[in-house]
């Protein structure tokens, strides 16, 4: 800006003195030329002076002598022009080739007046040039002429004060644009582009201040809302557990969040940003390709053990595909969840089919009447054991789907678990006396608060276990006891045990160690995930440690609510 204004006074400042300058020499060429005619007609005058003789002849002798003595002085013209107008004699010019000169300017004056100057250019030398004319008594006329030519070349002599002028005017020039940039300059430099409002300078530009402080005030609030913005965006996408990002139209991240890389991989390598690096498989490329071509696209990765479903989504702007946004979401409880619903329709499908067969077929020899009268009581009693297993079934199906989906509707309430216990050891204690099994409960009086139904499931659930799969003989002990933060609730038996190879598989849905021993000792299959899910409703843990062929103890713990 200081170059810019310095030139610009510069370039001012240098016109102004050399128009002052022009004016000058043009004043002064004026001069020299009023100087000149001065001198031209001062020898006009002693010309005619010395020719004022009647006899022309003798005139334009005198004149050639004249001429001759004054010719290396003045160099200048010296012409005598008769009374008729032709001219009698010229220094300078073949009078032959003159025309008549009585309608000149200077002639016609001298004539009038007795003296006459005129300037124009000569038709007989083609120059500029200044005419004195003087007439003699006689009427004739004597004219001294000379060039510019002339006082042109009386200015040449003054070339070096034009030059000392020049530079003179130069320097001047440019102590002048330095100043005024400098004076320009200084208040515009001291201008508080944060606060142009407040600063003190030139009166002349305060609207455009203004105008500066109100574009502060809508810069500043877009950065705001932009930080803002920027700040919201991130806080929710790392807080995200799924994986987020963004691509240009050339797979070039712009954008992601932690959990993204924590899913693919731990960063870029080398220059590359491309996020075809994080996950080199085909399935990754295609989801990205296909994206970044226009077309949504999803896929399922396998990645550390996990399922990981990849959505590539195309982003379009002015209709036409500017990147992709990658959403990266952890599926692997939801397919097996999935695997498990499969399973269990599969288990449900099965446990079902098998009473219902065994019903349907002596249902049918009832019907076809080829069951002897003596055995319908024990085909009877085949079809109402095979319909009380179903309804057992249907019933703990019905209880595991409540627990899955948290859809009771008692509300929990404090229950006495010692109590529970107690009951329960109850109700089974005819099974128990089949198998000579001792059920023995101990402890103390513990009140949890908790849905009854779904603890009185818990409990009876491991005592019945306890007692089906024990020994001939055996015993099942259950032990409450109250602590500070929790209700443990042990039952042990002295049974056949379970496999140390089953062991983590003991909860699942239908699973059975012994299928063919299952089936003679009864079960849906169902009872323990019944157990687990009610356990972990209740916040609660179960575990259990079994050596096969001496026994199993399942231990219980609820942790007490605030």
């Amino acid at each position: 800006m200081t170059k810019r204004i310095f030139g610009g006074a510069f370039l001012v400042s240098l016109i102004a003195i050399l128009s002052a300058v022009a004016l000058v020499l043009g004043i002064a060429y004026n001069k020299e030329q009023d100087v000149f005619r001065t001198q031209l007609e001062q020898q006009a005058m002693l010309l005619a002076a010395t020719m004022d003789s009647t006899d022309p002849a003798t005139d334009v002798e005198s004149l050639k002598k004249l001429s001759a003595d004054i010719h290396g002085t003045f160099e200048n013209r010296i012409t005598y022009i008769g009374a008729d107008g032709t001219v009698l004699y010229d220094n300078k010019a073949d009078i032959s080739t003159m025309g008549n000169h009585l309608n000149r300017e200077e002639v016609v004056a001298a004539k009038n007046s007795g003296t006459g100057t005129a300037v124009r250019t000569s038709y007989t030398v083609s120059e500029m040039s200044v005419y004195c004319a003087r007439v003699i008594g006689y009427d004739c006329v004597v004219r001294v002429s000379g060039t510019m030519d002339t006082v042109f070349a009386r200015m040449a002599g003054m070339w070096w004060e034009i030059l000392l002028v020049i530079i003179a005017t130069a320097l001047v020039s440019v102590g002048v644009a330095a100043l005024v940039a400098k004076a320009i300059v200084k208040p515009i430099n001291s201008i508080d582009l944060k606060n142009p409002d407040i600063s003190e300078s030139y009166g002349e530009i305060a609207p455009l201040l203004h105008r500066i402080t109100e574009q502060n005030r809508e810069i500043d609030q877009k950065i705001s809302e932009l930080t803002r913005s920027r700040k919201e965006f991130s806080l929710i996408t790392e807080n995200m557990s799924e994986g987020f990002i963004i691509t240009d139209s050339r797979t070039e991240v712009l954008s992601y969040n932690t959990a993204a890389l924590n899913i693919l991989g731990s960063g870029f390598t080398g220059d590359s940003r491309s996020v075809l690096v994080l996950n080199r498989s085909e399935a990754f490329r295609n989801a990205v390709e296909s994206a970044l071509n226009g077309k949504r696209s999803e896929v399922n990765l396998n990645i550390s053990e996990k399922i990981y479903q990849v959505i590539a989504t195309p982003v379009m702007t002015d209709g036409a595909v500017s990147g992709a946004v990658i959403i990266i979401l952890d599926i692997t409880e939801k397919e097996s969840r999935e695997e498990l619903r499969r399973e269990f329709t599969s288990n449900v499908s099965h446990e079902l089919k098998t009473p219902l067969t065994t019903i349907y077929g002596i249902s049918d020899m009832l019907v076809g009447g080829i069951v002897k009268p003596e055995d319908i009581t024990g085909f009877a009693k085949n079809i109402r054991d095979e319909a009380g297993r179903l309804i057992t079934l249907i019933q703990d199906i019905i209880k595991l789907s409540q627990l899955d989906e948290n859809n009771f509707t008692d509300r929990a309430e404090k229950t006495d678990l010692l109590a529970v216990a107690e009951i329960a050891a109850e109700r089974l204690a005819p099974a128990a006396e089949k198998k000579h099994v001792t059920i023995s409960v101990t402890g103390e009086k513990a009140e949890y608060t908790g849905i009854t139904s779904v603890l009185e499931e818990i409990i009876y659930n491991l005592i019945d276990n306890a007692v089906k799969y024990n020994k001939q003989g055996g015993r099942a002990d259950i032990d409450v006891r109250n602590n500070a933060d929790s209700v443990v609730i042990t039952v042990s038996d002295t049974g056949i045990g379970i496999p140390a190879d089953s062991t983590d598989r003991i909860f699942e849905r239908f699973y059975r160690v012994d299928k063919s021993h299952s089936r003679t000792i009864g079960g849906t299959g169902l009872g323990l995930s019944i157990v687990k899910h009610g356990v972990l409703l209740h916040g609660g843990t179960i575990s259990v440690k079994s050596t096969e062929g001496c026994g199993t103890t399942f231990t219980l713990t609820l942790p007490k609510k605030a």
